[in-house]
C-alpha cells in the first residue's frame, strides 16, 4: 500500500532518564525530528533537567519507500555549543497498520551507550489511505484495456475426411534438372617419346690360339711318389780326407760310418 502524500500527525510529549550534561545546573533539553529533508524543533524546556515535558504536535508528508524518522535530544546553551544528550530511530511500520502509535523510544549516546527515551504519540488517517488505495485500484480497471478474444482453436476432428489423400502433382510436371556439360578431357600438353633400344654390342671373339675349354674336365692324373731325383746341375763336390785318412764325399747327408 502506497503511502505517498499522507499526514503523519507526530506529538512529542516529552522525556526520562536523560543524560545530564550540566555539573552545576539543570539543562535544558529540547527535541529534533528529521524526516528525508524536514527537520522540525521543538521548544526548549528550561530548567528541564532529566525529565523534560514539552507536549508540541508536528505534521509531516509521508514518502514512499521511507518509513522510519530520526529524532534527537540536544542540551541549550547560551555562550557555547549545544551538548548532545542522545538520538535513537522511529519506525513507522506500527503506525501504518493501526493508524495510532504512542510508544517510547529510546536514545544512545555517540558511543551506543543509554541516554535515556522520548515519548512520541503518532497518528496517521488510515481511513484516506484505504480511499486512495480503492481509487487506484478503480481507476486501473476503468482504463485497464480488455483482453483481445483469441481465436478457438481447430481441431483435427473438425476437418471433414474425404477419403481420398491429396492429389499432388505427377513427377514430370516439375522441369527436369539440366546436365552438367561434359567436362573435355584434357590433351596432355607433353608426348612420351618412344627411346629406340640400346644397339647390342657384340663381345669380341676369343683368340685362335686359346684352347676352349673342355666339359667335364680331365681327370687329375697321378704322379709316382716319391718323385724322381734329378741331376742336380751343379759339379760334384770334391773328395776330401777327414782325420782318419778317409774319403768324404761333399754331398748330404754323410754315409754311416
Amino acid at each position: 500500500m502506497s503511502i505517498h502524500g499522507l499526514i503523519l500527525e507526530v506529538r512529542v510529549t516529552g522525556c526520562r532518564k536523560l543524560r545530564d550534561t550540566e555539573f552545576f545546573t539543570r539543562q535544558d533539553p529540547y527535541v529534533v525530528l528529521e524526516y528525508a529533508t524536514t527537520k522540525l524543533r521543538t521548544r526548549t524546556c528550561t530548567d528541564g533537567g532529566r525529565n523534560p515535558s514539552f507536549d508540541e504536535k508536528f505534521h509531516i508528508p509521508l514518502i514512499e519507500g521511507l518509513r522510519e524518522l530520526n529524532v534527537t535530544v540536544w542540551n541549550s546553551n547560551t555562550l557555547t555549543h549545544d551538548d548532545f544528550i542522545g538520538s535513537g530511530r522511529v519506525y513507522l511500520h506500527k503506525v501504518l497498520t493501526n493508524g495510532y502509535d504512542d510508544s517510547s523510544w529510546s536514545l544512545q549516546t555517540r558511543h551506543m551507550r543509554s541516554a535515556g527515551e522520548v515519548k512520541l504519540i503518532m497518528h496517521v488517517d488510515v481511513s484516506a489511505m484505504r480511499n486512495k488505495m480503492g481509487k487506484s485500484i478503480a481507476a486501473s480497471s476503468t482504463h485497464s484495456v480488455p483482453p483481445h478474444p483469441m481465436p478457438a482453436p481447430v481441431l483435427a476432428s473438425a476437418v471433414p475426411y474425404t477419403g481420398a489423400p491429396p492429389s499432388y502433382p505427377p513427377a514430370s510436371a516439375y522441369p527436369a534438372a539440366t546436365a552438367y556439360p561434359a567436362y573435355p578431357t584434357p590433351s596432355p600438353p607433353y608426348t612420351t617419346p618412344e627411346y629406340p633400344p640400346p644397339p647390342q654390342q657384340p663381345y669380341p671373339p676369343m683368340p685362335m690360339g686359346y684352347p676352349p675349354p673342355s666339359y667335364p674336365p680331365q681327370p687329375y692324373e697321378q704322379q709316382p711318389y716319391p718323385p724322381p731325383t734329378a741331376q742336380s746341375p751343379y759339379p760334384p763336390g770334391k773328395i776330401q780326407l777327414n782325420r782318419d785318412k778317409s774319403p768324404y764325399p761333399g754331398t748330404y747327408p754323410p754315409r754311416p760310418y
